[in-house]
């Protein structure tokens, strides 16, 4: 981007943050048998905690005082089309490979009882995917990213597709297909770009590569196809409630904790520096699709009488929240953008967690199937009424930080614009304590609720990890927003200035 390179690690850390899920994926798959799947299950959990470690180290060693790419590792890949295998990471892409491997743990934990069969195949394909999308945050070439993005999309595909609902091979399909046809035309536009630079897939060159408006423009409109589907934006988001409702609990929380991000991550790493003077051009519009995003599908949400599909489209909402904050062009909305991504990966996956854990006791999403859940399910409760707080936007939670800078920032832009945001904050307070007054609270009126037993000391666990990181996020944002600060900043000034 605007940033040059520190000088490499003599660890490389991001290939093994990249290779170390996978190859702990496929041990799992030789390995692990359906007669020996406890086994199988710890093997993935090592695996996924060991991947995680291994990223701790890109936090620890990080240089929050510049806006230069570090950690970078850089080999020949294809020498004939002068393709390298080049990562890096900076203040903005730090925390999606943390949020990844994080993630992935919590993955492992929520299927450890609810697999039955075909376990070592379910835990090794969210190992391998894990290690996919950590490549697509780290990749400084093009093509590099390009193969990550697009492999990302066959194990989820599996994911849905084999331990699925009902429509879960409809749903599998919906959903390749989307992300599929969307990003064709990116891999279009980065032929045009290899060929213009002089022959480069280096993201870094591209940035700096002198473009005219109509090829900016339609660049622009190419990149967008893939990343606001995968986003994703209205009026392309119809996949991802059908994804959401037949995934299963451990898909729903990638997809919507990891997944999404990888569409709004594309704006920051290509649309935004790449085609500054597009995005500035075309920034009304995207900022009119993420209000319908925010106020049109919050509207949505309220009326929507299965759980999940009610977060899957708060998700759609949130995720406006965050192409509206990349494209104000300050510094508060897009650090804010930024924030949101990052707590909707712990709010989202926590809603999922917390449905899944309904659902696998009374085998039903549908809001009016329960009621009263409080009266044999207090501790339980507790979290859900956390999180489901954290999700409309109530101080204190990681929720509330990344929509407020948000806020700020397009009242700065715009102050009627910046009132519009804010409605968000009402929907969201409307659809989550709607849902948690019918689930939770009143009178248990339905057998299979009176029947139902508190949460296990395993799923105490993961709600009790993901409240940790939604309550310090939203008490003490500062360790986030101090290393995304100078890279901001040094986007910005990027953006700012024309390839005219």
């Amino acid at each position: 981007m605007m940033a040059s390179e520190m000088a490499t690690s003599n660890i490389p850390w991001l290939t093994l943050a990249i290779v170390l899920p996978i190859l702990s994926g496929l041990l799992v798959l030789a390995v692990g048998r359906d007669d020996r799947a406890n086994a199988t299950r710890w093997l993935a959990l090592v695996g996924a905690v060991i991947s995680f470690l291994i990223t701790i180290p890109l936090y620890l060693g990080f240089d929050s005082s510049t806006a230069s790419m570090q950690f970078v590792e850089k080999a020949s890949w294809i020498e004939t089309f002068n393709v390298f295998y080049h990562l890096g990471v900076d203040g903005i892409s730090l925390w999606f490979v943390l949020l990844t491997a994080f993630i992935t743990i919590i993955v492992v934990l929520a299927g450890w009882e609810v697999i039955k069969v075909r376990v070592a195949q379910y835990m090794a394909a969210f190992l391998i995917l894990s290690g996919l999308m950590v490549g697509v945050f780290a990749s400084l070439d093009g093509l590099l990213f390009y193969v990550f993005f697009e492999a990302t999309l066959i194990p989820m595909y599996i994911i849905i597709g084999v331990w699925g609902g009902p429509n879960r091979v409809y749903a599998a399909f919906k959903f390749f297909l989307y992300t599929l046809l969307g990003s064709l035309l990116t891999l279009v536009a980065f032929i045009y770009l290899w060929n213009v630079s002089g022959g480069s897939f280096d993201i870094q060159t591209w940035h700096q590569t002198k473009l005219g408006m109509t090829p900016q423009i339609l660049i622009f409109l190419a990149l967008f196809m893939a990343f606001a589907v995968k986003v994703p934006m209205w009026p392309v988001h119809t996949w991802l409630p059908d994804a959401h409702v037949e995934a299963p609990t451990g898909g729903s929380i990638v997809l919507a904790a990891i997944m999404l991000k990888l569409g709004a991550y594309g704006f920051l790493r290509f649309s935004l520096p790449i085609t500054p003077d597009a995005a500035h051009s075309l920034a009304g519009l995207i900022i009119a699709l993420s209000l319908v995003a925010v106020i049109y599908i919050g509207l949505v949400a309220l009326v929507q009488d299965d759980m999940k599909k009610l977060v899957a489209y708060s998700s759609v909402a949130h995720m406006g929240f965050v192409t509206l904050g990349f494209f104000i062009f300050n510094q508060a909305g897009v650090e804010g953008a930024i924030v949101q991504m990052v707590s909707h990966g712990f709010v989202s996956g926590a809603m999922f967690f917390c449905i899944g854990v309904l659902y696998d006791r009374v085998h039903s999403r549908k809001i009016a199937d329960y009621g009263g859940v409080i009266n044999v399910m207090p501790r339980f409760v507790t979290f859900f009424v956390l999180f489901s707080m954290a999700n409309s936007g109530l101080p204190a939670t990681s929720g509330f930080v990344g929509e407020f800078f948000v806020i700020m920032g397009a009242v700065e832009y715009n102050f009627w614009i910046g009132l519009l945001t804010a409605t968000a904050l009402i929907l969201g307070a409307a659809y989550s304590l709607w849902m948690v007054k019918r689930v939770a609270f009143g009178p248990v009126v339905h057998d299979q609720v009176a029947k139902l037993q508190d949460v296990s000391s395993r799923e105490f666990l993961i709600l009790g990890i993901l409240a940790i990181a939604v309550l310090f996020m939203g008490i003490y944002p500062k360790p986030f927003t101090d290393v995304m600060h100078v890279s901001v900043e040094a986007l910005l000034q990027h953006v700012a200035s024309s390839k005219l």
